[in-house]
């Protein structure tokens, strides 16, 4: 480590979006930064498990986990979706060229053990639980993510 550090908040849910973060992240910590991610409200569907987790919930948050996307795979452009169409052709040309997947760069950033931070407050929102997000998260609240971006050198909101 270089003693440099770079903090985001990834607010977007986005694929494209996503794919920025995390080649933004991995790309600080190659060069020997220190790096956290902290992933709120939409943001925290790019980190959920692809496949269902029974826990108990209300039927506000049922209701929330069968409207949102439910990881990497899911997500959405933020433009040209074309109802799904987009993030399929986004995909293609990104394999063509050999560009990582998301879920290549999620494997790599906990490889490069990048923080990656679950914003509790967000997830009591939107009713979804620890168990429902990827293996390798922390959870915490905004006052962490605060403490982390005062010692950074680089923050990022995406």
């Amino acid at each position: 480590m270089n003693g440099k550090k770079t903090t985001m908040v990834v607010f977007s849910g986005d694929l494209d979006k996503a794919l920025a973060a995390f080649i933004i992240a991995t790309g600080s910590a190659a060069m020997g930064n220190q790096v956290s991610m902290f992933f709120t409200f939409w943001g925290l569907n790019i980190m959920r498990k692809v496949q269902a987790v029974n826990v108990k919930k209300s039927w506000m948050d049922k209701t929330f986990g069968w409207l949102l996307p439910r990881g990497p795979e899911k997500l959405g452009l933020s433009k040209l979706h074309f109802a799904g169409l987009g993030p399929i052709m986004m995909r293609r040309v990104m394999q063509k060229k050999n560009v990582a997947t998301l879920n290549e760069l999620i494997q790599m950033a906990l490889e490069l053990d990048i923080k990656l931070i679950a914003c509790t407050m967000s997830m009591e929102v939107l009713g979804i639980q620890k168990e429902e997000l990827i293996d390798g998260m922390e959870f915490a609240g905004v006052a962490t993510y605060i403490s982390e971006a005062n010692d950074g050198n680089i923050n990022l909101f995406i």
